[in-house]
């Protein structure tokens, strides 16, 4: 099984046909796909400037689409090299339970779904590297009741996603599946039971009153 760089030096071979360059495109997102296969194909197309279902795109405009895809890439590789270093300081320590940012991790293994996009159509506009370094940063500081890619409070608890934990806080801006240990204990409660916008409300008229 070809692995990610085959498949993206196939992509930028021009002596390959316009068909098998884009199928090697589309294979690199079967070993990176951060908003899931069918959403990070419809960013990438988007942004790219062609349509998903053109089988013979403009080749720059393919690479470009893998350009994008592999400094997202980078991004992650980086933060799994600093988690894999992080476990294991951890360990050395004495620390071998893992928390909540491990029990995240596990379901991204490989870097599939890491800010999953239950509809492909529904999907952040900013550039995927931009996207994960928002993400990674909130995972790196303490937990908020913001959407970490889009700060929006317009986050709703979702039943039965295709992607595990298979429900969870869906941002109805930006589209993504929230990673639960970005939001607080709080936040998460009021997301869960419908009650986030009268506290956000009162939270808001408390600032405002402040500022007053």
């Amino acid at each position: 099984m070809a692995g990610f760089r085959s498949l993206a030096r196939q992509v930028r071979d021009p002596h390959n046909d316009l068909a098998l360059r884009r199928y090697s495109l589309r294979k690199c997102l079967e070993r990176f796909a951060p908003y899931g296969h069918r959403a990070t194909w419809d960013h990438l197309c988007t942004r790219a400037g062609f349509d998903p279902e053109d089988r013979s795109p403009d080749p720059a405009r393919l690479e470009a689409a893998l350009d994008e895809l592999e400094e997202a890439r980078a991004v992650w590789l980086a933060y799994e090299r600093d988690f894999a270093d992080r476990r294991k300081r951890e360990k050395h320590d004495g620390l071998r339970r893992p928390g909540v940012i491990d029990d995240w991790h596990r379901l991204t293994w490989g870097g599939h779904g890491i800010a999953w996009c239950e509809d492909p159509a529904v999907h952040p506009g900013a550039p995927l590297a931009a996207v994960l370094r928002r993400l990674i940063s909130a995972l790196e500081r303490e937990p908020g009741d913001l959407c970490p890619v889009c700060d929006s409070t317009d986050i709703t608890w979702k039943q039965e996603l295709t992607h595990e934990p298979f429900s969870g806080p869906l941002c109805e801006h930006c589209g993504i599946v929230v990673p639960r240990p970005v939001l607080t204990a709080e936040a998460l409660m009021q997301i869960r039971t419908g009650n986030r916008r009268p506290a956000l409300l009162a939270a808001a008229a408390a600032m405002s009153a402040l500022s007053a």
